[in-house]
């Protein structure tokens, strides 16, 4: 892509965000400390349910990079420390203090809604303009700018104009689909189902801090998350194949997710005394793809460029990294400078987001959790899985991020 000449104060606002979400508020933060004027359209109304509760220590760095540390710290959230994986009788827990790389070890499992609220109203008072309930449908190239048209929820049409938009929209892929950018991803085809519950367990006899993957003892595709809270309150969640839910037709989502859970002996026996905060929801065939990150004065961050799957919490990691990423390109570029965004922003960002996907692949492909349960791994090797976990899989001094297949693979033979 050629170098846009852009330049501040030559249309309404200097950069356009769509999505007040995670990426949306720190790339408005990073922006408005460089002086540029910033507007936000966000689809929804604030606060709104979301999933992706369980932060990584990576995420840390980042927010205290840009000024948004210190509401998060006094917000009351569930302090995170590590993960648990569970397998039939086996377990393994991590601890992020105990990584390779060096920075946070520490980080917090949050109500999303609330998480999204104090971000996007931190970077409101810094000066972004957050207009919300506005639903982005059409763009268009102008003269040295982008024209945006949005809906408010009355259905009235109104348009915004600006040097360069950043696509922070998540799921709804505004961009993507517009543009025609979407491409299927290369991950199969899931489906999730998820809830709140007050979940009443005996402080003695759990560890908040650290969030619990379990593989389902009868179907090694299948997983559920359980992500405590400090109110008392957890995230519950399954991951499975199309096929695998084919066995509770005539079920209430309730239903099915309480069937998965209790097929688990210590899931049921920590659950025993829960009740529901909200119905059962679902999301399916989630993980996405494009055929471009950045295009003529617009450039795609977290969800909205790729998903790959919950299993490891990378999603508002990626989000954040794509946004500091981006940000730091615009800032050259709005600057004079010439840039090249598939170098400076493109391929950095590929080389974490591939780190998780190897991971992502070798947890289905059954090779990586007979790893994280090995009994004798050694120190050494433990602290750089650590790292990953952690989020730091953008730290190239790991040897696991280097050739993150390559590792997997040797461990996993080391192992047999």
């Amino acid at each position: 892509m050629k170098n846009i000449l852009l330049q501040p104060g030559k249309q309404s606002v200097d950069v356009i965000i769509i999505g007040a979400g995670p990426a949306g508020s720190v790339a408005a933060a990073y922006l408005l400390e460089q002086g540029l004027r910033v507007k936000i359209f966000e689809k929804s109304q604030f606060p709104r349910f979301s999933i992706g509760e369980s932060l990584l220590p990576q995420t840390m760095e980042i927010l205290e990079q840009v000024n948004l540390l210190q509401p998060i710290v006094e917000a009351g959230f569930q302090h995170k420390n590590g993960a648990i994986f569970r397998w039939q009788e086996e377990h393994v827990e991590f601890d992020f203090r105990n990584k390779f790389s060096p920075g946070w070890g520490v980080t917090y499992q949050v109500q999303r809604d609330k998480f999204d609220s104090i971000l996007a109203n931190q970077v409101e008072k810094k000066g972004a303009e957050v207009t919300y309930q506005a639903t982005v449908k059409y763009v268009e190239y102008i003269d040295d700018g982008i024209r945006l048209e949005w809906h408010d929820n009355d259905g009235n049409v109104h348009t915004e104009t600006a040097q360069f938009i950043l696509d922070a929209s998540g799921f709804g892929r505004v961009l993507p689909k517009l543009l025609d950018l979407e491409i299927p991803s290369s991950l199969p085809f899931r489906q999730s189902l998820f809830t709140h519950v007050i979940d009443q367990i005996p402080l003695a006899t759990f560890d908040r801090n650290k969030i619990i993957i379990t593989v389902h003892p009868h179907d090694c595709q299948t997983w559920m998350w359980l992500i405590p809270f400090s109110d008392g309150s957890l995230s519950l969640g399954a991951v499975a194949t199309p096929t695998f839910y084919q066995q509770f037709d005539g079920l209430s989502l309730d239903q099915t997710l309480e069937r998965i859970f209790h097929a688990d002996t210590h899931l049921a026996n920590l659950l025993k005394g829960a009740r529901y905060k909200y119905p059962v929801k679902q999301i399916a065939g989630y993980s996405s793809s494009v055929n471009s990150y950045y295009g003529d004065r617009y450039a795609l961050l977290g969800n909205a460029g790729e998903f790959l799957d919950p299993v490891f919490s990378s999603g508002v990691t990626i989000a954040f990294k794509s946004a500091q990423l981006a940000c730091d390109v615009l800032k050259r570029q709005f600057a004079g400078e010439t840039v090249c965004w598939q170098q400076q922003f493109v391929e950095p960002l590929l080389g974490g987001i591939n780190t998780f996907r190897a991971f992502v692949d070798a947890w289905y492909e059954g090779t990586l959790l007979p790893i994280l349960c090995y009994p004798n791994k050694d120190p050494e090797v433990t602290a750089m899985i650590c790292s990953v976990l952690a989020g730091y899989a953008w730290d190239k001094r790991n040897p696991v991020v280097q050739d993150s297949q390559k590792f997997i693979r040797l461990i996993s033979e080391l192992c047999q």
